[in-house]
């Protein structure tokens, strides 16, 4: 097989381990940046009837982060009409994918943001101008790292902040996100009646052949994906394309879509060709929608490619801190386990097993439809 390689665990700090000498595979880049809003975006506080503007180095960089696909949110004291309100009257109010106001404890609304957004703590990043709340963040979340107002115009100078891909989805990632919050104010209103909902959606997933556009997104996708992924190999642009052009070897994007509007490439297979087998080297699907049910779907639909070509289906199964959940999916679409094997763990589509049951709430369309 050509290229892949071990991703990156996630998590891991600077400096050497106690006792190993081994230095740890550095931390995350920051996937999401949770503000402070009084005394840190903006000089007042607007529940003492203030009416303060942001400060020009938080709008350059909430304008930067953005720009690579670094999502905002707040978590702030106050009232939330009284906080909404004044980012709505200042343009700000578009720029950021969450905003928690209220009481409660810093940590357990960044806690929300993270969860709410489907991300791990560990690529979130905390802002404010008090000492106290940073140190209450950091006690309870200690993977979330934690800045001084008096950095945010710096912010997008550190390492952390600057992720290896920008892409276009990159730029367009804080719209998405946007939507997607619009798509859990009506599941909402689904109540229990998740399979109601996700048939409301109309989803839309295109499986094709990768183009060389699509390939930059297609390693950013490996680097960035850890639950829904098989193997945890990681590309980069060249070594894909390099793949694409193999007669041995399919690379295939999915995209998705639904009614709300485009999701955008959320999934990738790398699959290797021999005259009997096809060969799932790597498949992943964005944490993104993960809750859409469509991590099947698109390995129903590899399976059906296989065996509509004469090909037994293969894939190979590297097991990681986070992705047990692929194991799961695998099984339940129909891969059982090869005795014998273990690194990695080869699993082949059982032959008297039926065709898998198509997903009703998925519309499957293939780049030659």
């Amino acid at each position: 097989m050509t290229g892949g390689r071990e991703a990156v665990p996630e998590g891991a700090g600077g400096g050497k381990s106690p006792g190993t000498g081994q230095v740890p595979a550095p931390a995350p880049v920051v996937k999401c940046l949770v503000w402070d809003l009084d005394d840190t975006v903006w000089d007042g506080v607007v529940l003492e009837n203030d009416d303060p503007e942001p400060f020009p180095a938080v709008l350059k960089t909430l304008r930067a982060l953005d720009e690579r696909g670094i999502l905002h949110a707040a978590a702030s004291r106050g009232e939330y009409a009284v906080t909404s309100r004044h980012l709505d009257e200042r343009g700000l109010e578009e720029w950021f994918c969450d905003v928690q106001v209220g009481w409660g404890s810093k940590s357990a609304a960044v806690r929300r943001i993270a969860e709410g957004l489907n991300i791990g703590a560990d690529t979130v990043a905390f802002i404010d101008n008090d000492p106290v709340e940073r140190a209450e963040v950091a006690s309870v979340l200690p993977m979330v790292r934690c800045y001084a107002a008096g950095q945010a115009g710096g912010l997008p100078d550190l390492p952390e902040f600057q992720p290896e891909f920008v892409t276009e989805e990159a730029g367009r990632r804080r719209h998405l996100y946007r939507t997607e919050r619009k798509r859990q104010v009506a599941e909402e209103e689904f109540g229990d009646d998740r399979q109601g909902f996700l048939a409301s959606l109309g989803l839309v997933m295109t499986v094709r052949d990768a183009t060389g556009d699509d390939l930059v997104r297609a390693s950013e996708l490996t680097v960035r994906t850890h639950q829904l992924n098989t193997s945890g190999l990681t590309y980069d642009a060249a070594e894909l394309r390099e793949l694409t052009a193999s007669p041995g070897h399919r690379v295939q994007v999915a995209a998705l879509r639904d009614r709300f509007g485009d999701y955008g490439i959320i999934g990738l297979a790398v699959t290797e060709l021999t005259p009997d087998e096809s060969v799932l080297r790597l498949m992943l699907m964005s944490c993104r929608v993960a809750s859409r049910g469509v991590g099947t779907v698109l390995l129903d639909h590899l399976v059906r490619e296989a065996v509509a070509g004469g090909r037994r289906p293969v894939a190979h199964f590297v097991p990681t801190e986070a992705n047990r959940n692929m194991l799961v999916t695998l099984r339940f679409a129909g891969y059982t386990p090869v005795p014998g094997t273990e690194d990695p763990l080869v699993l082949a589509f059982d032959p008297d097993r039926p065709a898998p049951a198509k997903q009703g709430h998925v519309r499957v369309v293939t780049g030659t439809d």
